[in-house]
């Protein structure tokens, strides 16, 4: 009888890119609905139908055009500590978030995940990328943190694009069950429709050319940017 584990892979880096995505970590993503308060107050997302299609054509293109593709590139970069490669990686996540709303939100975000490596995971790869941001004036962003994480945790490629596609569909969707009549049946019900079309997503976005990384939503950035002055509302972005 064969008494060994069931299961014979390394767990470790799975259970730090869980920790990192779990609500529980402290990167300030609860605060921030990724421009879909502002979209709802545009009238564009009303209900769970509305709310699909904004995934469909707003969140899931964005994933395969911006953040999967930078995650990947930046990913690399680290593994080979090209810092010169990284600081173009995040110059170039900057400039790609037009609203100034959801440019702060990447950068803040992705500043908190990369402090909290080099404060609680005490990482070297960390505190290092923290120095040269510092002195180069590098912008933060949150896919650079993600790839920072991945490689503190030793995580393959995949791992990184998995988490970037996770927290992302997973963080819009928390914010709609506050701003809709969504409930948690029907939330989980989108977040696994979603997350079903990630695979193929993963080929394209790491394959994808770093002079060709880009897509935008003119409507979502119009939103973004009268989010940003509202009267009144319940997410930062």
């Amino acid at each position: 009888m064969n008494s060994g584990p069931a299961i014979s892979i390394d767990t470790g880096w799975m259970l730090g890119m869980l920790q990192a995505s779990d609500s529980l970590y402290p990167t300030g993503s609860y605060a921030h609905s990724f421009g879909l308060e502002g979209m709802i107050d545009a009238g564009a997302v009303r209900d769970r139908a509305t709310l699909r299609t904004f995934l469909l054509n707003s969140v899931l293109p964005s994933l395969r055009n911006i953040d999967l593709p930078l995650a990947a590139h930046a990913w690399r970069a680290f593994g080979a500590r090209d810092w010169h490669a990284v600081g173009e990686i995040c110059a170039l996540a900057s400039a790609l978030r037009a609203p100034r709303e959801l440019r702060s939100a990447a950068e803040a975000i992705g500043r908190q995940r990369a402090e909290l490596l080099a404060n609680v995971h005490e990482a070297e790869l960390a505190r290092e990328f923290l120095r040269r941001i510092k002195e180069a004036n590098w912008p933060h962003c949150t896919a650079v943190s993600a790839a920072l994480e991945a490689r503190v945790h030793g995580a393959p490629l995949a791992g990184v694009i998995a988490a970037v596609c996770y927290a992302a569909i997973a963080s819009v969707i928390a914010a709609a069950t506050k701003l809709l009549r969504l409930g948690q049946n029907a939330a989980q019900g989108l977040l696994t429709e979603m997350v079903v079309l990630c695979p193929e997503m993963v080929g394209p976005a790491c394959e994808l050319p770093l002079a060709e990384i880009g897509w935008f939503n003119p409507w979502l950035d119009a939103a973004s940017a009268r989010h940003e002055t509202a009267n009144a509302r319940l997410f930062i972005s």
